[in-house]
């Protein structure tokens, strides 16, 4: 039986330790790359998500904010909507066309909901609010060539003295001129405003009103 010379062993020996702690070097480095990887990994998600946070809050900062034209267009539109809505009352027993009735109806159901909502914007800024009946004095500095559309007192006085087919004749008449004005308010509030939901309302009063008011021409029999 041959013999392994000690030299041998001692050198095979020392391979073997040599190589299993190279081994266990390159796992320590591994573990040590994979961890960085994942705290850079979670660094950036933390960083990703702080910065859209930070730009989802501005965004609504941005949505919130109002200017001088958003103050201006509510302080105006109430009165005009408040006086629309005095117009529409009386055509309940005064006109004598359903359809008359119908619109002044639906005049009524859309604009009373609006004046409530611009009241409350006006509140929420701090600004005046302009004095529920007093549609044609509306507010201080406001005249009628702010607010286009706004009848004055001898006009509606008329109107409340008519009835039957003169008065579908003359509401309409007013009517579709009021709904002009208001069209034209709200699109300047629409060019200019920056709080996002009175231009949205601007949006639909001129959609809405256009509406109306090619449905007034044509029971006047102009369209």
């Amino acid at each position: 039986m041959s013999k392994t010379p000690r030299g041998s062993v001692r050198t095979r020996a020392r391979r073997i330790a040599l190589i299993a702690a190279g081994a266990t070097a390159a796992l320590a480095l591994s573990g040590c790359g994979s961890s960085n990887a994942s705290d850079q990994s979670a660094g950036h998600s933390a960083s990703h998500s702080a910065g859209h946070s930070a730009t989802a809050s501005s965004g609504q900062a941005t949505a919130g904010a109002h200017n001088a034209q958003d103050v201006t267009f509510a302080q105006g539109m109430v009165p005009h909507h408040q006086q629309a809505i005095e117009m529409a009352q009386l055509a309940a027993d005064r006109a004598s066309s359903a359809q008359v009735k119908d619109l002044a109806a639906r005049i009524e159901k859309a604009q009373g909901p609006e004046i409530t909502t611009m009241t409350g914007w006006l509140n929420s800024w701090g600004e005046e609010v302009p004095a529920s009946g007093h549609s044609m004095s509306a507010m201080p500095g406001m005249t009628h060539g702010s607010m286009p559309g706004m009848m004055n007192t001898d006009d509606m006085d008329k109107l409340r003295g008519m009835s039957g087919k003169s008065f579908d004749t003359m509401f309409l008449t007013m009517m579709v001129e009021h709904h002009e004005g208001a069209v034209t308010m709200a699109t300047t509030e629409k060019d200019k405003g920056r709080y996002g939901a009175a231009t949205a309302m601007a949006d639909d009063i001129i959609t809405t009103q256009k509406a109306e008011i090619a449905e007034m021409n044509k029971m006047l029999g102009k369209s």
